[in-house]
């Protein structure tokens, strides 16, 4: 069990970041730095970031992972002395998250400018879900929105049905992977002395947008929309998931012409490499019902134990599907410590991902749990010299 160690410090030690955001995206960008050392400030309304209020089993256990290694402060924004201390905090940092809806921060007196004469090294994120500019900036811009305007949604499930919208907060967790992404640019930057600060505009649109990849590319040099295909694709062919005779599933992919090739072999349909209709993979993808049914019906006569030894013996590449329970005994999760039982002060230890990426000389660490609403309030206050009776005194 991992047990946390305030000590230790990562290769952001010394970076001070300010996150008045809100549910995921922000909490996952500044989660990223907090972990490599960073000293991330988690600025929480009374009522406490609206990520709390998810839970199972009766435990904000979301917040339990998104809120590690932060401490937090309670401050009623909507209240003058909270402001104060706001910018106070804002003065002295390096980094600022916010993910209010475009035009708030300017209507709290910190927008752009005012920030620059506030902290001129001052480098800010600011997330919204169309970006800051544009017809759609000040419409609500949850994950569930973007996943469907991006064009992800109607390229996920299967033709006869609906689009279907992913079942966990993807576009916010690419969104939060990207934005710590560019705050290192940004500070990179400032670092070589070519800025001082900067505003980062991050929209949780764009970034899953850019998952389709050359499908822009592909509308205008085809007129062709590309249609949903259930877990086949329209690239290549083989590829799928594929029913073995104990009910279990794997998932497959021919993405290379060897790789194809190799397929056909274990399957014992050697002829199919000759066959026009299947001997390259613009061809394969034309047909791909045909090779689809080929490859489903050796499925159905292996376990996924038995597919899977043979197929990977052949060099195919093929895995398990697997789902959490799956996940919590497999090895390699295990042995790569993927998941790391973790401290906890109600369960002993929970489960957690563990840091990534994995740095071998500047590794990150787990320095302290994920804090209550406004634990460390009055410690942070002090070091900017104000006192929680400050915060009661009505402007």
């Amino acid at each position: 069990m991992i047990r946390f160690d305030a000590t230790r410090q990562g290769p952001l030690h010394g970076i001070r970041v300010v996150d008045v955001s809100r549910l995921v995206a922000g909490n996952m960008t500044s989660l990223q730095l907090a972990d490599f050392g960073a000293e991330v400030i988690k600025v929480e309304p009374p009522s406490g970031d609206p990520l709390r209020d998810w839970r199972d089993g009766g435990q904000s256990l979301h917040w339990k992972t998104y809120g590690r290694n932060k401490r937090s402060i309670r401050l009623n924004l909507r209240e003058a002395p909270a402001m104060e201390a706001l910018r106070r905090l804002l003065a002295g940092a390096d980094v600022f998250i916010e993910n209010y809806r475009p035009g708030t921060l300017e209507e709290m007196g910190l927008g752009p400018d005012a920030l620059a004469g506030l902290n001129p090294r001052l480098v800010t994120l600011r997330i919204s879900g169309f970006g800051q500019t544009g017809p759609y900036a000040k419409l609500p811009g949850f994950g569930t929105l973007v996943e469907a305007m991006s064009g992800y949604a109607a390229r996920t499930g299967f033709l006869d049905r609906e689009p279907v919208l992913p079942p966990l907060a993807l576009a916010d967790m690419i969104a939060g992977i990207t934005g710590a992404n560019a705050v290192m640019m940004a500070l990179y930057a400032r670092e070589r002395g070519e800025v001082q600060g900067q505003v980062i505009d991050l929209s949780l649109l764009e970034p899953i947008f850019a998952v389709l990849g050359p499908e822009a590319a592909i509308y205008k040099t085809t007129g062709k929309v590309k249609e949903r295909s259930g877990s086949a694709s329209n690239t290549v062919s083989p590829r799928n998931v594929y029913r073995c005779n104990d009910g279990k599933f794997v998932a497959l992919s021919g993405s290379t012409q060897t790789v194809a090739l190799r397929i056909f072999e274990v399957i014992g349909k050697p002829e199919m490499k000759a066959d026009p209709r299947f001997s390259t993979n613009v061809e394969r993808v034309k047909h791909r019902d045909l090779v689809d049914t080929a490859v489903a019906q050796w499925f159905l006569t292996r376990s996924r134990d038995e597919a899977l030894a043979e197929m990977r013996a052949a060099g195919a590449t093929v895995g398990p599907v697997y789902d959490i329970a799956d996940i919590a005994t497999d090895r390699h999760f295990a042995e790569r410590e993927i998941i790391v039982e973790v401290e906890d002060a109600k369960n002993g230890s929970l489960p957690q991902h563990n840091i990534f990426p994995r740095l071998a000389a500047t590794p990150g660490a787990f320095r302290y749990p994920a804090p209550e609403i406004g634990e460390q309030t009055a410690e942070i206050l002090a070091e900017i010299g104000m006192t929680l009776t400050d915060l009661e005194e009505k402007a």
